[in-house]
């Protein structure tokens, strides 16, 4: 229980909009924690800071994007190959680049929404240059759907929010992973 205090004092800091930011940076490029649990603390401690909190973790998403994108553009060959055989596997790479030829827009939408790792999607989407301002505009507009309906959703039921999470914190953070596990695991079924 003390844990989970500190952690929910540390996220009503001014700051921890910053922090947010660059953890769903990282979520767009390399990290399989869905931002939510970025965004989650600080909402419920402090329901006035659900709109700075998701917009932060929009920007972050839409910067994260790019640069992953980027990363499959310019640098394929190294930091994309690295990040692909670290976090999944050039075969899973070889089915969503299969896919990205077919259905792109309905890729990118489905791994913004969904537990589908956005990232593999951002590089894959770069290494086959796919029209970046497409891919930027339906991530943008998904994504922020996504955190702004999470933001709403903990902001109106905040009380009772904070309330399972201090009760059922582990558990919450397990389902987080577990729902990340199922992301890579859809990939798999393609």
């Amino acid at each position: 229980m003390k844990f989970i205090d500190s952690v929910l004092n540390k996220a009503e800091h001014p700051a921890y909009s910053w922090v947010v930011f660059l953890m769903t940076i990282c979520e767009s490029i390399f990290l399989f924690v869905p931002p939510e649990v970025f965004m989650t603390p600080a909402i419920i401690a402090e329901r006035r800071r659900a709109v700075p909190i998701t917009i932060a973790a929009i920007l972050g998403s839409i910067v994260g994007g790019a640069i992953a994108y980027m990363i499959g553009l310019w640098l394929f060959d190294s930091v994309g190959m690295w990040i692909i055989e670290n976090f999944a596997t050039p075969e899973k790479f070889q089915i969503v680049r299969d896919m990205f030829i077919k259905n792109g827009i309905y890729i990118i939408i489905l791994s913004a929404i969904t537990p589908i790792p956005y990232k593999l999607m951002a590089i894959c989407a770069g290494f086959l240059g796919y029209p970046i301002l497409i891919f930027l505009g339906v991530s943008a507009v998904f994504r922020s759907s996504r955190f702004a309906i999470i933001g709403f959703l903990l902001w109106r039921f905040q009380g009772l929010a904070n309330k399972i999470v201090k009760k059922y914190f582990w558990q919450l953070v397990a389902l987080a992973i577990i729902g990340a596990g199922l992301g890579i695991g859809l990939l798999a079924l393609f």
